[in-house]
């Protein structure tokens, strides 16, 4: 709730993100008590879990596919989109189920994910114009997820331009200007004028309480929401040092050690099969060395673990999509209402 307020009060309104908890309709509801406008996930599966467990909320597609366009009219509200042959698409599916699907445009700025480049926009929206049961309501961006652009004053208001350039060329008003994500925080923080943008798509903020820009914590924001434990299966005191001669390990790496002399080492039955262990981290004390397919491997500095004890772990964005995902970790949710 804190941060839906603090962008309210600039009128940009959150679309909250539910990608990395698989639809849980759980978090999905707390989301939508804790303020957000509608709620986004770029897989139809989970948009569809959150419908049949009676979710009440628009729902906007982040990834839409050529081959589910029957799927996204069926269950969508609102989809972002980049190509004209998938648009098409989904007006043929529309206006045979005789209804209007509302579509955001989305703009390549330098991210290089996915996105309309900017001088060919005015051709795109011209066609996107003529299709029938479609209803442009907005463009947007993404940037940070794949090549690290930040959103910054430069990239947000070639945004605002690129709008008010389409609604002086085709006489429309566009309402929704998407600008981006969690990454988008130290901007909004900063900007004395957003310009145009409206609207922001969020995650891992929410749900970590972390900045993607450099993954500090927000003030104010519960950076334990989501905890992972595994059980000790081994605690043993072990040289630092491997003995004998070395090769690449299972996954390809060659690792360098130095010489620590004695260790009191556990290791935890989880691994990276289960999730991405490089995303873990664990309390005072604890020390993780490595993980193979299913184990890590920790240094118990205060030798305070024991066989059968379990570890603590805070999980980044990837260790809780991957340990969401995961069929061999059991799932419990704690204060169900």
């Amino acid at each position: 709730m804190m941060l839906t307020e603090m962008y309210r009060k600039k009128s940009v309104l959150i679309s909250g993100v539910t990608k990395s908890v698989l639809g849980c309709p759980l978090v999905a509801q707390a989301l939508i008590e804790g303020g957000v406008d509608c709620l986004a996930d770029s897989r139809i599966e989970n948009i569809k879990k959150m419908r049949a467990a009676g979710i009440s909320s628009r729902f906007l597609l982040l990834r839409t596919a050529l081959s589910l366009a029957k799927d996204t009219i069926e269950y969508c509200d609102v989809s972002l989109n980049s190509e004209i042959k998938t648009l098409k698409r989904l007006s043929y599916f529309a206006k045979l189920k005789q209804v209007q699907h509302d579509v955001i445009v989305m703009v390549e700025l330098g991210d290089l994910r996915e996105g309309v480049m900017p001088d060919d926009l005015i051709a795109f929206v011209g066609k996107l114009l003529l299709l029938p049961n479609l209803r442009l309501i907005g463009i947007g961006t993404n940037l940070s997820c794949l090549g690290g652009v930040t959103p910054d004053t430069l990239n947000m208001k070639r945004l605002s331009d690129l709008v008010r350039l389409l609604e002086n060329e085709f006489s429309i008003d566009i309402p929704i200007v998407s600008g981006g994500n969690s990454a988008n925080y130290n901007w909004f923080s900063l900007a004395k004028d957003i310009d145009r943008i409206n609207q922001l798509r969020l995650g891992e903020s929410i749900l970590l309480g972390k900045n993607p820009v450099d993954r500090s914590t927000i003030e104010g924001l519960h950076t334990c929401a989501f905890q992972l434990f595994g059980e000790i299966i081994e605690s043993k005191l072990k040289p630092s040092m491997p003995f004998g001669n070395l090769c690449e390990n299972a996954y390809g790496e060659t690792k360098k050690y130095s010489d620590q002399g004695s260790q009191k080492r556990l290791i935890v039955a989880l691994g990276r099969q289960d999730v991405d262990t490089s995303g873990l981290s664990c309390g005072v004390g604890l020390n993780i060395i490595g993980s193979s397919s299913d184990h890590i491997v920790i240094e118990d500095v205060n030798s305070h673990y024991s066989v059968g004890d379990e570890v603590t772990f805070n999980l980044s964005y990837s260790a809780l999509v991957s340990a969401m995902s995961s069929p061999y970790i059991s799932k419990h949710y704690i204060n169900k209402r």
